[in-house]
């Protein structure tokens, strides 16, 4: 995995790429390569003001970085806000349960969601979201989207 690291990073932090775009977009390289991903996006929060913010996104025009929006309580807001655990939905029913979005979400071919929390000193500061066809995230490819949580921590503190 280091080495994944240094053939993705490494590259995105030299040559005058713009910071931190090239970092995000890094991260949605190691993310496809570790678990796959149709849709990906980084979510930062701010949980003093109960919002979150798109910071960066795949698929612009379907999900674009803007503004914030308010957070809600949930079983969602509950296991990945408070629990700091990932979310996984491998339904769209179940994504239907906790995202009013997910007729969007089914339109761009993504029936499976996992949210993986990125905690820095105890505070979750954001969330790497990863959706894909149904059934994708596999036991092993939530665990293997935990390794994503400390270039997602660098990526949200930059």
């Amino acid at each position: 995995m280091s080495e994944q690291l240094d053939d993705i990073f490494i590259p995105a932090m030299q040559n005058g790429c713009e910071q931190p775009a090239g970092m995000f977009h890094a991260l949605h390289k190691l993310a496809d390569q570790a678990v796959g991903v149709k849709l990906f996006t980084i979510t930062a929060y701010d949980l003093e003001k109960g919002v979150s913010e798109r910071r960066y996104t795949n698929m612009p025009d379907a999900y674009p970085v803007s503004g914030t929006k308010p957070l809600s309580p949930g079983k969602w807001s509950t296991i990945v806000l408070e629990q700091h655990e990932t979310f996984v939905a491998n339904t769209i029913s179940e994504i239907a349960e906790v995202f009013n979005d997910h007729a969007l979400i089914h339109s761009l071919g993504c029936a499976s969601v996992i949210n993986v929390p990125v905690i820095v000193g105890g505070r979750n500061i954001g969330s790497i979201n990863c959706l894909h066809e149904a059934g994708h995230y596999t036991p092993s490819r939530v665990q293997a989207a935990q390794f994503l949580k400390i270039p997602g921590a660098v990526c949200l503190l930059s």
